[in-house]
């Protein structure tokens, strides 16, 4: 059984803002992280890069890994 997957979904934007995702779990967030995300990433993006991959392997809390994605989304301004 999957651990990965979060309380809450969160949603981001994807391209110029007409479409949005809800990523529910860390596999998609690592997903997203990987082919959506903009150009400039700061070190927000590195640590839920990190602990989202952690936890799509069992290493790390799926709520962590949430509020890492989350607060690396807010920084990069994809956080609806």
């Amino acid at each position: 059984m999957r651990r990965d997957f979060w309380d809450q979904p969160v949603e981001v934007i994807i391209g110029d803002g007409d479409h949005l995702k809800s990523i529910r779990n860390s596999r998609d967030a690592l997903a997203y992280l990987m082919t959506c995300w903009p150009p400039e990433k700061a070190a927000s993006f590195a640590a839920a890069k990190k602990i989202c991959t952690d936890a799509a392997h069992g290493r790390a809390d799926a709520a962590a890994a949430a509020l890492a994605f989350k607060v690396a989304a807010e920084e990069a301004g994809v956080l609806r």
